[in-house]
This record gives C-alpha cells, structure tokens and sequence, in this order.
C-alpha cells in the first residue's frame, strides 16, 4: 500500500497563507485618497516575510498584480484605468542611460494638491528584480517617478537589507503616500501593524534558538 499523502495545510481564504502563519490579526484597515498598484516579482508571491501582502490588506482600494514582464494592453489599463495619472516610486540612479532605459519625466509637486487623481505604483522585489522589472516593461520608464528622501530607519529587521536605507515594501509606501497626500499621520497605523508582524517574526526566532540550546 503506498503512503497517504501528508495532509495539506488550511490556507486562510483572506491573506493567502497557512493559519499558522496568518497575517489577518495584524491587519489595520485605511483609506487612502492615492491609489495603490502593487506589481509584485513572482518570486516574492508566498514569501511568508513579505510585506506586500499586509499593505495590500491594510489599504482599502488597493491592488495587487503579479508577474515579471506584463502584455503592453493589460499593463496600461492598470496603470490609467479610470483616468488616474500613474506616479512610480523608484529613485532615478545615474546608470540608467547607460543600460538604455529611458529618461522618466519630472514629477509635478502640484499634483500633490490632487492627490485623489493619483495611482502611486510600487515594484514589489528585491533590487535586482525590480530592476528587471522596469527593464523588461517600457511602460514604467515612461512614468514620473517619485523618490523617497530624509525616511526613518527600517523596521525591517527580519530581513537583510543590501543598504542601510533600504526600507520594505509596506514602509517605502506608507512613507510615499504620506508625502503625496501630505499627511503624516493617516498612514501611520500600517507601519504599526508591520511592526507586529515583524515582532511576531523575532519572537519566533527567539523560540526556535531557545529549543536548540
């Protein structure tokens, strides 16, 4: 007789994950007047320390598309669909020329005073594949970009980050969406639901090295 499978875990119908690992309980719900397009690496769908997945949850009206590469038709209907002007948050570095991506226009500080008219779009990946990314869809090198400046340091401390700026998903948003909507305070309970969510992430660990010594 061959062996039973092992049963599968039950997956929580809302934030996509095992129970034992749900992020739902950290979930804080808020309105935002930007709208939020998440268009996240493959490789980061399922990553248990992933902060994309809480955003998404946490702001209301948010959405979430996955892939490397996106058909030119399909890409622009996320980007303009319903007639919000698309914003970027991806700093400008100075090789871009040299790897034949194209000059993105200027940002326009004015539309910050219309900031219902916004869709602030975020690369979800590490470096190299948001980079990727913005190389293989032409679509996003043609749209203003928004760099962040003068941001705490991360909370992040569950992974390694490659700079000492380098901030997560969750907090690179929060942060960009404070300086478009002009509001400090709006955003700041989904930065503090993430630092639940990493607190539960470095209590764990402090478990696990306790049953191995």
């Amino acid at each position: 007789m061959p062996e039973p499978s092992p049963p599968k875990r039950a997956m929580c119908a809302a934030c996509l994950r095992p129970g034992a690992t749900c992020i739902c309980p950290f979930v804080t719900r808020v309105s935002a007047a930007v709208e939020l397009l998440v268009l996240q690496h493959p490789m980061e769908t399922g990553n248990a320390k992933g902060s994309a997945q809480l955003l998404h949850l946490c702001l209301a009206g948010s959405r979430i598309a996955s892939g490397e590469t996106f058909a030119e038709g399909a890409l622009h209907e996320l980007l303009y669909g319903g007639g919000r002007r698309p914003v970027l948050l991806y700093p400008e570095t100075p090789d871009e020329r040299s790897l034949g991506l194209v000059a993105p226009p200027a940002f326009d500080s004015r539309w910050r005073d219309d900031p219902a008219s916004l869709r602030l779009v975020v690369l979800d990946g590490t470096w190299r594949k948001s980079r990727k990314m913005l190389y293989l869809n032409p679509l996003l090198q043609g749209l203003p970009r928004l760099p962040l400046s003068q941001v705490p340091p991360s909370l992040y401390r569950i992974r390694k980050a490659h700079a000492p700026d380098q901030l997560s998903t969750l907090e690179a948003t929060c942060y960009a969406l404070m300086q478009l909507e002009q509001d400090g305070e709006r955003f700041q309970p989904v930065l503090d639901a993430f630092e639940r969510f990493v607190g539960r992430y470095e209590e764990a660990a402090v478990q696990h090295a306790i049953k191995r010594a």
